[in-house]
């Protein structure tokens, strides 16, 4: 098991992520000046933006090191899901930079201030640039995982933030209509809000054990009963252990004319389906014969109030 998880995590984007992060930590530092020098709220919430972003990759950084350390007794699974909370901490990050930026934006609606324009406008656009490079580089599909999207959605929302203080800018410049910086902040706010929220709902999701969306329960206990030598399955479970990386585990109910060696081959031909068809790689199965299962014996049993996402026919009863 702490085998596959180790493969699981190798290399999937902590190149990247370094990259990315000291290119983010150095325009950081110019941004916050340059925000503080030319006074433009979407110039600022772009550069905390920013920095939360430098904060951001290296939590990404060090959930990637920390989740490829081995599994020990205490901890069987390893630690793996660091990912999953890195990415809930830069999820709950962006909610609150969306707040901040909401907050200030307020104020100035209510007096809005003058704005250096053309120094802001010509940071912003550097930032752009930034930001768009360092999206770019994570947002390979093979680099895929809950926390490289946390790091990729927040560097997108910087970008966003760029585009919006360059927009602000180019209108103030025209038009000296100042109102401009908080308005379009906050429409940056409500973006970052969006990409949290999806964020922080597939984290939540695998937190909570829930089955992942592309696997249909359902189906997949249908097509273990297809497989010869199954009578049937109860109690089955699909959950995510980290992103990308699912594992199951359910009781089948075998033929009784089937005898040790055929059951492990049964045993090996769910697993290579399981693999094959549904992209599951750990299995945990529990063979059951039906003359055990209708003696009550090896039978789990089912909660009374469904409260388990599972295909159940196990006896109410059990020995």
């Amino acid at each position: 098991m702490s085998e596959k998880i180790d493969e699981h995590h190798r290399g999937r984007g902590a190149r990247e992520l370094t990259i990315v992060f000291s290119m983010t930590l150095a325009f950081m530092v110019a941004e916050i000046v340059g925000a503080l020098l030319t006074n433009s709220l979407a110039l600022l919430s772009d550069a905390g933006h920013m920095l939360t972003d430098a904060g951001a990759l290296g939590l990404s950084l060090f959930a990637i090191w920390f989740a490829s350390r081995p599994a020990t007794p205490e901890k069987s699974y390893g630690y793996y899901r660091l990912e999953i909370l890195a990415a809930l901490i830069n999820g709950i990050t962006l909610v609150l930079i969306s707040l901040y930026i909401f907050y200030e934006a307020f104020h100035r609606f209510m007096e809005p201030p003058q704005v250096r324009s053309l120094p802001m406008l010509t940071i912003a656009s550097l930032g752009l640039t930034v930001n768009l490079v360092g999206a770019w580089i994570l947002a390979r599909p093979e680099e895929g995982g809950l926390n490289i999207r946390g790091a990729f959605l927040h560097l997108l929302g910087d970008a966003l933030g760029s585009v919006g203080a360059m927009v602000a800018g180019v209108v103030m410049l025209a038009f000296d209509w100042w109102l401009a910086d908080p308005l379009i902040s906050v429409g940056i706010g409500l973006l970052i809000i969006y990409g949290a929220v999806r964020l922080l709902r597939d984290v939540v999701d695998i937190l909570m054990e829930g089955t992942p969306a592309h696997i249909d329960l359902t189906a997949l206990g249908r097509r273990m009963t297809e497989i010869p030598g199954v009578a049937s399955v109860h109690d089955l479970h699909v959950w995510s252990l980290t992103s990308d990386f699912e594992t199951m585990s359910g009781h089948v109910v075998v033929s009784d004319d089937l005898d040790g060696e055929r059951q492990q081959e049964l045993l090996a031909t769910l697993c290579q389906t399981l693999a094959r068809e549904f992209g599951i790689d750990h299995v945990t199965i529990q063979l059951e014969s039906n003359q055990m299962v209708e003696k009550g014996r090896f039978a789990c049993r089912c909660p009374a109030n469904g409260g388990f996402t599972s295909i159940c026919s196990a006896p109410e009863k059990v020995e």
